[in-house]
């Protein structure tokens, strides 16, 4: 579990292709969150990268989280090979001309998180239509195609509207900024709301310490989110648990029922509080940080009633 709220995702685009998992293993000592996978055909995009061959390859030598970028003219063909290949999510492009619910539909089918992503001109309207059905909206601050380019600010704004296009997956929604994000740029996309940062030149060039680079961004995203979102206050882990009650085991299971009902993840475990009538000690509630506002607004009868009930079993 990483600290903070911010995750960086290591592009292995301007990596030593020559060597790319002795490049991937040191970005994971670095301290990387996971990867981020660019993948081009040379028709959406004028150059050309790897397909699901390449990322099948270097699924074995980590378990970090594998984020594929398909900037490619016709990602249904392909989807089911870079499932296979062990991507943990897919993003492709609105823009792509062909239609985009039913490739959508397949990614989320396979169990992964779906994304689209939009390139620096493209507005957010056009995401719209799809809203319901994203995990993960990208914004693109480079056109895409080649790394190392500079990160464009204006496209970037978008970052703050696009907030709303995930809303509905309080605890897993994800908003990615993808081009120019460095050590100079890292705590403006992180005042934008930026949830995960495309790092790769940075990271990669000849000379870079990975590991200090992928720190100090970071530390300054996460200052710049403080800065903007909670008056300078630490943001809280984006990858935390917060108890929401304690219950004896029955009476809680009744109530982790209706929050996994309304799709709410919970951890339910035994405490190291008080004993319950059966002997056994009672049960925590656990539900990710996101989440708890929403049980406590969502949820009060239910959470209310729980504990009457909880308060009578001990009686």
């Amino acid at each position: 579990m990483t600290r903070g709220r911010v995750r960086i995702a290591a592009s292995v685009l301007n990596a030593d292709l020559a060597d790319l998992a002795r490049e991937v293993r040191r970005a994971e000592r670095a301290g990387v969150d996971r990867f981020h996978l660019d993948v081009m055909d040379g028709h959406f995009v004028p150059n050309i990268t790897f397909g699901p061959g390449t990322i099948a390859a270097l699924r074995r030598i980590t378990r970090l989280p594998f984020d594929a970028h398909l900037m490619i003219a016709e990602p249904s063909r392909y989807v089911g090979a870079f499932v296979d290949a062990g991507c943990d999510s897919i993003t492709f492009h609105v823009e792509v001309d062909e239609p985009i619910e039913p490739t959508l539909r397949a990614i989320r089918s396979a169990g992964r998180a779906a994304g689209l992503a939009v390139r620096p001109a493209t507005g957010l309207e056009a995401l719209e239509p799809y809203r319901a059905l994203l995990d993960i909206v990208m914004v693109m601050t480079v056109e895409p195609g080649f790394g190392g380019q500079a990160l464009l600010r204006e496209p970037a704004t978008k970052l703050l509207d696009a907030r709303r296009l995930v809303d509905h997956r309080p605890w897993s929604g994800e908003l990615h900024v993808d081009g120019g994000v460095n050590r100079e740029t890292a705590e403006y996309v992180g005042s934008l709301g930026a949830d995960v940062l495309v790092v790769g030149s940075a990271l990669f060039r000849k000379g870079a310490d990975p590991a200090r680079e992928t720190r100090l961004v970071r530390s300054l995203a996460e200052e710049g989110f403080a800065h903007a979102f909670r008056g300078d206050r630490p943001p809280a882990p984006r990858d935390g648990w917060v108890r929401v009650t304690t219950l004896p085991r029955d009476v809680g299971a009744g109530l982790v029922r209706t929050l996994e009902g309304d799709g709410i993840p919970v951890i339910f475990l035994r405490g190291d509080g008080p004993i319950a009538a059966d002997g056994v000690r009672e049960y925590d509630i656990l539900v990710p940080v996101a989440a708890d506002p929403i049980v406590r607004d969502r949820h009060a009868d239910a959470l209310a009633t729980a504990e009457a009930a909880g308060r009578d079993a001990r009686a």
